[in-house]
């Protein structure tokens, strides 16, 4: 499908009038091209009118400008390289990459580009002025007592009434998740299968309408807990997780000179992702209904996996990692409890797949 292409004319100016255009497929939040621009293969990306499109692309042009300044530090590139912005247009043109299919182990080559990506945030906010169009990045915020009191619900609802303590212990758990962090990291904010970009020279990641500055563990924990706002949830192999973990951390290391997220952190990411019945579906059903309560009654499928297959995945990983010497213990006890209900009351929820789709 051949299309115009309407490149502004400073744009046109800077990097010269596109040739070969073609539109591509895209969500119906954006349209995307691929073009050349003076012989260079790029892809334009413009924001349509729709609520909210002008956060989304300041987001969008800040990470990309961020990370395209700060990433080399890491030792490669993990975002293409941001050529021009149209804040007027809301447009991005980009270098145009070739994705090669992941194989086998991905998740490593993942968790190097993740940790890249989370230090290209500075150390000193103070150096953010002036990063990109438009507003700051704004901060990461994390689950509510509201879904707090879902998840206990949806708790009560199973036979499995919290033990004492562990409402205490979740409660503490959401005001470590709402504090400041030591250090920043730069969230890519839904970084899924599909939003890596598998190249020759490593990972480069695409699609920042959702970044935020917050706790790197946030997303370091998708790994673990199956990838909670993403339509394609995978459970990766236990040696390839142990591999692909310790990757982020080296990697994050090289690039800060700071240790990673430890593993009282990751356990408390991971408690954070289960408490969100939100991310049970798509972002355009987030923030309707309570979804937690909803699972009790039904299942659906969104992407590769249904609502109980994710929920019961997250229930086992939190189990695992809060043991005795993280700050959850009884909470961790509680979704062992919660994890053996829910593997009778729901007996079709198997295991998430281990490869993406």
């Amino acid at each position: 499908m051949w299309s115009s292409l309407p490149l502004g004319e400073r744009l046109r100016a800077e990097l010269g009038s596109p040739r070969k255009v073609r539109r591509l497929a895209s969500s119906p939040r954006s349209r995307v091209w691929r073009a050349e621009l003076s012989g260079a293969p790029v892809v334009v990306k413009q924001l349509v009118d729709s609520p909210g499109a002008d956060d989304r692309y300041a987001r969008e042009a800040a990470a990309l400008s961020l990370a395209s300044r700060r990433a080399g530090r890491a030792g490669r590139p993990v975002v293409p390289t941001l050529l021009g912005t149209d804040p007027d247009a809301r447009m991005v043109v980009l270098e145009r990459l070739e994705n090669r299919t992941p194989g086998p182990g991905w998740q490593i080559d993942y968790a190097v580009a993740l940790a890249g990506l989370h230090a290209s945030a500075p150390a000193d906010l103070d150096d953010l002025a002036g990063t990109a169009p438009g507003t700051a990045l704004p901060a990461w915020t994390g689950p509510t007592g509201r879904d707090l009191g879902c998840f206990l619900a949806l708790a009560r609802a199973l036979d499995v009434p919290a033990p004492p303590g562990a409402r205490a212990e979740a409660e503490a758990l959401l005001a470590r998740l709402s504090a400041t962090p030591v250090r920043h990291a730069l969230l890519h904010g839904d970084p899924c299968p599909g939003n890596d970009l598998h190249t020759a020279e490593g990972v480069r990641f695409i699609d920042f309408e959702q970044s935020s500055l917050g706790p790197g563990a946030a997303e370091f924990a998708y790994l673990r807990i199956g990838f909670p706002t993403c339509w394609c949830s995978t459970a990766p192999p236990a040696d390839v997780l142990t591999e692909a973990e310790a990757a982020y951390r080296t990697a994050w290391r090289a690039a800060t000179g700071t240790a990673a997220a430890t593993d009282t952190e990751l356990a408390d990411a991971c408690a954070g992702w289960l408490l969100r019945g939100d991310a049970l579906v798509p972002k355009a059903e987030r923030g309707l209904a309570d979804q937690l309560a909803r699972v009790h009654h039904a299942d659906w499928t969104w992407g590769n996996a249904t609502a109980r297959r994710r929920l019961a995945h997250r229930l086992r990983a939190v189990a695992a990692l809060a043991g005795e010497d993280s700050a959850l213990p009884v909470f961790g006890r509680f979704c062992a409890t919660l994890a053996t209900r829910v593997r009778t009351a729901w007996p079709a929820a198997g295991p998430l797949p281990s490869e993406r789709s």
